[in-house]
């Protein structure tokens, strides 16, 4: 059973106001002083700040007293469709037609339409499930383009009572009689930890963790970071603890190569210093490409943890590498995320399994 709540535009106002509470679980909305809507969902663990009217970005995340967000420029999130002039928030859904860095053969965004989509509607839903009792946020966003497009995008997010540990799912719907191209990625932006290191259920090796070396060209690189890039592509391994002495500048992305566990999910975690960790679980199945994007720079802070369904050169040269989906006329897709935080016990259950996983490829 779910309880849904729609909202309207005008319901967020510059003050913040309680909009529905059941135990725990609350939802206030506001409004940025930019003009964004925003919508705050608490348990008794923490919060998530999300947009539902653009994008439904994930913009801010804390839970177990800690903010789990990128280090970025923005200490707000802008009315913007431009992937970077608005860039600051914990998650965000990126394609669906294209998404990545587009080449000079490409006309589409960077990332595509979907970051900071504008959504014709939105929701806030209570209800319970095998997880237990949560609040969240769903919506619609209508994409139509004459000759060419008409779908639609509905995410759902769900923040459970008394848990660290949340879900984030997307359904792409192809409306068309004829196929779409499908391209899909989440991208999960964390704040990494000096001494933090990496678990994840990914072989250690140049195979299955592959350096990209070209550079977007609208970034400039510091000194040292070309000799960087060539000791990570023979020795993958190096980026798996964070070194505040390596160079990740202005990024490096990294392709990887996920495993499953028995019951379909991969797993990523960076783990702090304290024990506790930063989680990520998605589907191969569902996004059988990774990418890991770290940003250390004086401005910018952040581990990217992406499950996708192509890798991040864009369309046209993902579609000379087969890393194109095709969704046939009236189908859908459908991704899954878990992303949270654990806590020591849960960690070391959690890396027992990731190891147990990774013996299996010996």
């Amino acid at each position: 059973m779910q309880t849904k709540i729609h909202l309207t535009s005008e319901q967020f106002t510059s003050s913040e106001v309680v909009l529905a509470e059941h135990g725990e679980l609350t939802a206030s909305t506001f409004r940025y002083p930019g003009g964004v809507c925003a919508l705050r969902l608490k348990n008794s663990l923490g919060e998530l700040v999300m947009l539902p009217y653009q994008g439904q970005q994930i913009w801010d995340a804390t839970l177990r007293g800690r903010r789990l967000t990128m280090k970025s420029m923005f200490d707000q999130p802008y009315p913007t469709r431009d992937f970077l002039s608005t860039y600051g928030g914990f998650l965000l859904h990126c394609g669906a037609t294209a998404m990545g860095s587009p080449s000079a053969e490409d006309n589409h965004p960077l990332h595509g339409e979907l970051p900071n989509a504008p959504y014709q509607s939105a929701a806030l839903v209570f209800g319970s499930d095998e997880k237990g009792e949560y609040i969240g946020l769903t919506g619609v966003y209508r994409h139509t383009v004459a000759f060419n497009y008409n779908y639609t995008a509905t995410p759902l997010v769900k923040l459970y009572e008394d848990s660290s540990v949340f879900t984030v799912s997307m359904t792409i719907h192809n409306l068309k009689a004829s196929p779409m191209p499908l391209m899909f990625l989440e991208h999960v932006n964390f704040h990494p930890v000096d001494g933090g290191r990496l678990a994840q259920t990914v072989i250690c090796d140049p195979e299955n963790m592959r350096v990209r070396a070209n550079i977007p060209p609208f970034m400039e690189v510091a000194p040292g970071y070309r000799e960087f890039v060539k000791v990570l592509q023979e020795h993958p391994e190096k980026h798996l603890v964070f070194d505040p002495a390596l160079v990740y500048d202005p990024e490096m992305v990294l392709y990887l190569n996920y495993l499953a566990d028995k019951n379909g999910w991969a797993h990523t975690m960076q783990i702090h210093l304290d024990g506790s960790a930063d989680l990520l679980r998605h589907r191969p199945e569902q996004l059988d490409h990774g990418v890991r994007w770290i940003c250390r720079t004086a401005d910018q802070d952040a581990l990217g943890m992406e499950p996708c369904t192509a890798e991040v050169e864009g369309f046209s040269t993902e579609k000379k590498k087969g890393n194109v989906r095709s969704l046939p006329g009236g189908s859908k897709f459908t991704s899954e995320l878990e992303v949270g935080v654990l806590t020591p016990d849960e960690v070391q259950r959690e890396e027992t399994l990731i190891k147990q996983i990774l013996d299996t490829t010996k």
